[in-house]
């Protein structure tokens, strides 16, 4: 199964009936040697006590494309009470929405979530303020689940009893057909949580799957809502963009879409800016990983030089200063730390520094600054989308590892104590001695 799934799947939407497509394990992939023995425990432990036990979310779409899941979450009718009586490492968290914690060791944690279903509108509590975490909270049968999450592809069980994978959505079909599908009216679900559109184009970069056009269409239309979610929630959306090396691809198709300026409080990317980005995703899938202040000053480099361009020779203060404007709405935004705003200003700094050349002055302060090479870095990624700078690059690459070489040399020249410097005294201040009385 490399490009397709081997069978026909059926369409299915969610008026189809209450009956879900079961595949038999004679006709899907996945193994129970492809899950790790703690997921095990849990599910056979649950299944043995009568309730339902189904493996869910990405961990099953991911095994059914042979791709190794990032971790294993656990679907029952189980209510957290019942779960955590059947395990003594278990912790209940949550308040808005209530989850079994199940620890192994230091390192292993498999989560354990009832189903839930959406609740009547007569249900819901008279005060505004306490119908969130009652709405998260409303237990259901497995296919109300189902229709509760995000994508189709995302909606799919594993059933420990029988070994069958289960879909009430639609998404095997979706899966054969490589596209991300919203469940439900995208205009709706991505009202209830504009950060699902960002998500959807993850997926895509991700999986290398495209958008069902009723989604391209739901995003383009729901865009301007993603100014909406917190801005610490897109902070870290966007960084784990980058942590999966697919920053670049999805800003640019964000922009597309019209939601990369109300994502990122304004910016308007560049084609040099996001071939800058695809560079850094190469980069970080051969094991560099990716910092913030990098990803800040990759972003805005751009802008930067075609405000400081460095044949100009602009005196160093203004440079600093113009550095600093260029991402401050941004760091402001996203209240982003001022070590973290120093380090991504440093480094456009220090582009520009380097892209100036040779044998200006203060060059020995700039081949001695700790941002330097992380700043040559950046240069150099920026000459293989450009095409600028490459002679320089290699020159400064040079310098800066011949004065690497020259450190330990110079290090064995130091003078011994009792040269150079003079000795300090031992010990504090000599008491003196109390008065005679």
């Amino acid at each position: 199964m490399s490009d397709s799934l081997p069978f026909r799947i059926p369409d299915r939407t969610e008026t189809a009936g209450e009956e879900p497509v079961v595949l038999s394990r004679a006709d899907h992939p996945i193994s129970r040697k492809n899950l790790d023995q703690e997921t095990l425990k849990v599910l056979y432990r649950l299944n043995r006590h009568g309730y339902k036990a189904y493996l869910v979310g990405g961990s099953v779409r991911d095994l059914l494309l042979r791709r190794k899941p990032k971790d294993f979450d656990v679907g029952t009718d189980a209510t957290p009470d019942q779960v955590k009586s059947l395990f003594r490492n278990c912790f209940l968290v949550g308040r808005r929405f209530r989850l079994a914690h199940i620890r192994f060791g230091r390192n292993q944690l498999i989560e354990v979530a009832t189903f839930r279903r959406k609740p009547a509108s007569d249900e819901l509590p008279q005060d505004p303020d306490d119908r969130f975490g009652f709405m998260e909270n409303v237990f259901g049968t497995p296919r109300e689940d189902a229709f509760r999450r995000d994508f189709t592809i995302n909606a799919l069980f594993y059933d420990i009893d029988g070994f069958s994978v289960i879909d009430y959505t639609g998404g095997l079909e979706d899966l054969q057909l490589r596209r991300i599908r919203v469940i439900g009216n995208p205009q709706e679900r991505f009202t209830e949580d504009p950060v699902r559109m960002l998500r959807a184009l993850e997926f895509c970069a991700r999986l290398d799957f495209t958008l069902e056009e009723q989604t391209r269409r739901g995003i383009y239309a729901c865009a301007p809502l993603i100014a909406e979610a917190a801005p610490a929630r897109v902070r870290e959306e966007v960084m784990e963009l980058f942590r999966h090396a697919v920053g670049g691809d999805v800003l640019n198709s964000a922009q597309v879409n019209g939601l990369l300026s109300p994502l990122l409080a304004g910016y308007e990317g560049d084609p040099e800016s996001f071939a800058l980005l695809a560079q850094i995703d190469r980069r970080t899938r051969k094991g560099t990983a990716v910092e913030e202040p990098f990803v800040i000053a990759a972003l805005y480099l751009s802008r930067f030089l075609r405000r400081c361009a460095p044949a100009q020779q602009a005196p160093i203060p203004e440079v600093v200063r113009a550095a600093g404007q260029t991402i401050a709405s941004h760091c402001a935004y996203f209240s982003i730390a001022r070590g973290i705003s120093h380090q991504a200003r440093e480094l456009l700094v220090g582009v520009y520094r380097l892209a100036r050349g040779r044998r200006q002055r203060g060059e020995r302060r700039l081949l001695q600054n700790p941002m330097t090479p992380y700043a040559l870095e950046l240069l150099a990624l920026w000459s293989e989308v450009t095409g600028e700078y490459r002679e320089l690059v290699k020159e400064w690459g040079k310098e800066l590892r011949r004065q690497a070489d020259d450190e330990p040399a110079a290090a064995k020249e130091k003078p011994r104590t009792g040269q150079g410097r003079p000795r300090r005294r031992r010990g504090g201040r000599r008491k003196s001695k109390p008065p005679s009385q």
